[in-house]
């Protein structure tokens, strides 16, 4: 295998990707395995992979579980946002990880989609924040070359709206789901009114 495309092993990141495959589908599971390679190629990229903030245990189980509240464990009674990191919390904690390693992944869950903000509250959360969005393409800090190898492994289908359409479902079951001004109401938002 690629070291580009090594994956963390052990019992909480065995179970991580367990249950994302359990309760995602394929498109928004691989959309997060690529959040983590890219998330560490930008690590190493950026200089943080000897930084003592980084880890790449928390970084992996960030990542990969980040869109957990768009699974079917999630209960749309909050931001899928909040549930995903709820969700993540609970694994962390099953498998023993500190109470203040399980804020620190809380947080970069919660805040993944939080421009603005993410990039101010500490390495782990940056990074996820910065790998989820590298995959939606905001970010262009990764050369081609260094891209291809990833979506060859996790391939993202042409016109993918997976993640898109998982974030309306999600809001349009309760209010909690869509608070105003979130993302997630800005695009069930845009899906009523047609946009």
């Amino acid at each position: 295998m690629n070291d580009i495309l090594a994956l963390p092993t052990g019992p909480l990141a065995d179970a991580s990707l367990a249950l994302v495959h359990k309760s995602e589908s394929t498109p928004i599971a691989d959309h997060s395995i690529r959040s983590f390679l890219f998330a560490r190629l930008l690590a190493e990229r950026e200089g943080c992979l000897n930084d003592p903030a980084y880890d790449e245990d928390l970084l992996f189980a960030a990542c990969v579980m980040h869109d957990l509240g768009l699974g079917t464990l999630a209960a749309g009674q909050a931001r899928f946002e909040v549930e995903g990191a709820d969700l993540a919390a609970s694994v962390l904690t099953e498998h023993g990880i500190g109470a203040a390693d399980v804020d620190r992944v809380w947080e970069a869950i919660a805040l993944h989609s939080s421009v603005g903000i993410a990039e101010r509250r500490g390495l782990l959360t940056y990074l996820t924040h910065k790998g989820v969005f590298t995959d939606a393409g905001r970010f262009t800090d990764l050369g081609a070359e260094m891209l291809q190898p990833i979506y060859a492994a996790y391939p993202r289908p042409a016109d993918d709206r997976s993640v898109r359409d998982a974030i309306v479902e999600h809001a349009a079951r309760s209010q909690a789901a869509a608070p105003p001004y979130s993302i997630a109401a800005e695009l069930l938002r845009q899906r009523q009114t047609g946009q």
